[in-house]
C-alpha cells in the first residue's frame, strides 16, 4: 500500500484557495483513474482506495484543517504499517513560481504548517511534491494570498499541471520520482522536449570529424614520406649492403 496525501482545508469555502492545490491534485488523480472507490470518511479525512500502475494506493485528504494534517496522515500510516518513503505529500509552495514543481524526499517544513504537523507525527523522511503557487511579494500579504482563490487566468497553467500529475501518478505510486519529474517537466514545457529531440537528431546526423584520430609513433613514422636516399656513390653502396639491396 502507498499513501498519496493532498493537503488543504476542508469545506466548500476553501475549495478554490491556493492553499488547497494539494486537494485539487488528489481530486484530479481520483477523477482520472476509474478504479478508485468513492470518497469516504476515515483516518480523520476523506479516503479512496484504488490502484496506480502496479501499486495499491490510498488517496487521503485530511479533514483536520491544514495545521493538524499530521494527525490524519499518522493514523493512516500506523494502520497500514507504512514507512515514510511509502508516503508522498502534495502541497502548495510559495517559493516556486506558478506552474513549477519540485520533487523532494525529507527535509524541513519551510514554514508550511501542514508539513510541520506531518513531520511532528511521522518524522521528516516522507516524499514531497511541491506545487508552485508563486509569492505575493510581501510577507504581510502571504496569508490573504494563500487563503485566496486562484484567479480565472490561473487555469491556463493550473489545469495542465493537475491533469499531467494525474497522468503520471502511477510513477509516484511506484516510487519512481525522477521519472515522474522528468515526464511532468517535458509535458508542461514541450519546448524542452523539442530541444532534446532536435539535439538528438542533429547529433546522429553530424558528420564525422575530418581530424585524424591519435596514432602511435610507429604508425605516424610509417606514414611519413620516404627519405630521398642516394642512388650512387659510396653511401649508396653501403646502404645497399646493409639493406640487402642489389
Amino acid at each position: 500500500m502507498k499513501l498519496i496525501v493532498g493537503l488543504g482545508n476542508p469545506g466548500a469555502k476553501y475549495a478554490g484557495h491556493r492553499h488547497n492545490i494539494g486537494f485539487m491534485a488528489v481530486d484530479e488523480i481520483h477523477r482520472r483513474h476509474s478504479g478508485f472507490q468513492p470518497w469516504r470518511a476515515r483516518f480523520q479525512g476523506q479516503v479512496s482506495e484504488g490502484r496506480l500502475g502496479s501499486e495499491k494506493v490510498l488517496l487521503l485528504k485530511p479533514s483536520t484543517y491544514m495545521n493538524e494534517s499530521g494527525r490524519s496522515v499518522g493514523e493512516a500510516m500506523r494502520f497500514f504499517k507504512l514507512e515514510p518513503e511509502d508516503i508522498v505529500v502534495l502541497y502548495d509552495e510559495l517559493d516556486l513560481p506558478p506552474a513549477k514543481f519540485r520533487m523532494k524526499k525529507g527535509g524541513g517544513h519551510g514554514g508550511h504548517n501542514g508539513l510541520r504537523s506531518i513531520s511532528a507525527h511521522i518524522g521528516p523522511d516522507y516524499r514531497r511534491l511541491r506545487l508552485g503557487i508563486g509569492h505575493p511579494g510581501d510577507k504581510k500579504l502571504v496569508s490573504n494570498y494563500v487563503l485566496g482563490d486562484f484567479a480565472k487566468r490561473d487555469s491556463d497553467w493550473l489545469d495542465p499541471l493537475l491533469s499531467n500529475i494525474a497522468d503520471f501518478a502511477d510513477l509516484l505510486a511506484e516510487g519512481k520520482d525522477s521519472q515522474f519529474a522528468n515526464k511532468l517537466t517535458l509535458a508542461l514545457e514541450p519546448e524542452k522536449a523539442q530541444r532534446k529531440d532536435t539535439a538528438a537528431k542533429s547529433g546522429s546526423e553530424t558528420p564525422k570529424s575530418s581530424k585524424p584520430k591519435g596514432q602511435s609513433h610507429i604508425r605516424q613514422a610509417r606514414q611519413k614520406k620516404p627519405v630521398d636516399l642516394p642512388k650512387s656513390g659510396p653511401m649508396a653502396d653501403m646502404l645497399k649492403k646493409l639493406l640487402g639491396g642489389k
